[in-house]
């Protein structure tokens, strides 16, 4: 009997790569590389972030195969006996293929873009404008060359000078912008094993990219991004199409780029996702309170931090003011994807 496109897809199995030492984890916060302390539990590694409130999760929980928290009410019990572990709040949520809530924990719903695919030919037909379709059409008549590729120092280098670029993407500093080579490689080179890296070319030059991870039975979109000096080719148009044709091709039934809904609101990303066949499904992410201030934060919405309890006015005011100071200080105008 032939797999079923669950079965093909959840073949990708390898451990995902982390870089530990002692008791302290790297991870990425917007860009920069930090050191925090973790403790495991149930082979998982939790880290602690946060100050005034500390909020406790699982090290880079949607990459991770498998239940991210397999007993939730064990689990938790461990958290709260470990010695010397101070966090206030534990969250952690399901996956995207598991909608329905399942635990009696407080949750919200979390916004995620996806496009499920049934096949290529489903997305290209039912799922995109004629608009993107001439786009993805036009790419090619352009000199756009889309395919697969190896991770490779070539192709690291190519990463570079995409990344180099400009200083600023999406109306803000760009945090991979002048990082020397062996950062990009490192940076890009997480869960390799079951990565897939895809690639935009005019001739020899890489002018796009993009990475995906196969996670159990469906695909996450990494990292998608291409150089403004091409942007009417439209190779992120061109690299979405093909990242559906590859993940169809391993049997997987979705694709995930992030969160579709963000708090600050629909936005360019939102409509670049919307165009190219995301559309939003909503997943539940719980909040476990572990001490009395955790308790009290969730019970009056500041979980989220005081960023969240900023109107949406004043922050696209503070944005746009934002923007307006890297424009005249690094004399750029940054562009959205199209």
């Amino acid at each position: 009997m032939s797999p079923t496109k669950t079965e093909m897809c959840a073949n990708q199995t390898v451990l995902p790569d982390r870089q530990a030492t002692g008791d302290r984890v790297e991870i990425s916060v917007a860009g920069r590389v930090e050191e925090v302390p973790f403790i495991e539990i149930n082979g998982r590694m939790i880290i602690v972030e946060g100050r005034w409130l500390r909020v406790a999760s699982v090290h880079d929980e949607e990459w991770q195969e498998g239940d991210v928290v397999p007993d939730p009410v064990e689990f938790i019990a461990g958290l709260r006996k470990h010695e010397g572990f101070s966090a206030d709040l534990f969250t952690f949520s399901q996956k995207p293929t598991d909608r329905t809530p399942r635990y009696a924990y407080a949750y919200e719903w979390e916004s995620i873009a996806a496009i499920p695919v049934i096949s290529y030919s489903d997305w290209w037909t039912n799922r995109v404008s004629t608009d993107l379709r001439n786009d993805v059409r036009k790419a090619a008549k352009r000199g756009l060359v889309v395919r697969a590729v190896p991770y490779s120092d070539d192709f690291v280098r190519g990463i570079k000078e995409i990344y180099d670029e400009t200083p600023i993407r999406q109306g803000r500093l760009f945090w991979h912008y002048k990082k020397d080579f062996e950062e990009v490689k490192r940076a890009n080179a997480t869960y390799l094993e079951r990565s897939e890296f895809v690639g935009a070319y005019v001739g020899d030059e890489l002018v796009g990219f993009l990475k995906i991870v196969y996670v159990d039975q469906f695909a996450k979109l990494m990292q998608i991004i291409s150089k403004d000096a091409h942007r009417n080719r439209r190779p992120m148009n061109a690299l979405i199409a093909k990242a559906v044709e590859l993940i169809d091709a391993k049997g997987c039934s979705l694709l995930t780029y992030g969160n579709y809904h963000y708090a600050q609101g629909a936005d360019s990303v939102t409509a670049f996702k919307s165009r190219n066949g995301f559309e939003e499904i909503l997943v539940p992410k719980y909040y476990v309170p572990l001490t009395a201030k955790g308790k009290l934060a969730l019970r009056l919405h500041l979980h989220h931090g005081i960023k969240a309890l900023v109107p949406n006015s004043v922050r696209q005011n503070l944005k746009r003011a934002r923007l307006s100071l890297y424009q005249r200080t690094w004399l750029r105008t940054p562009r959205t994807p199209s």
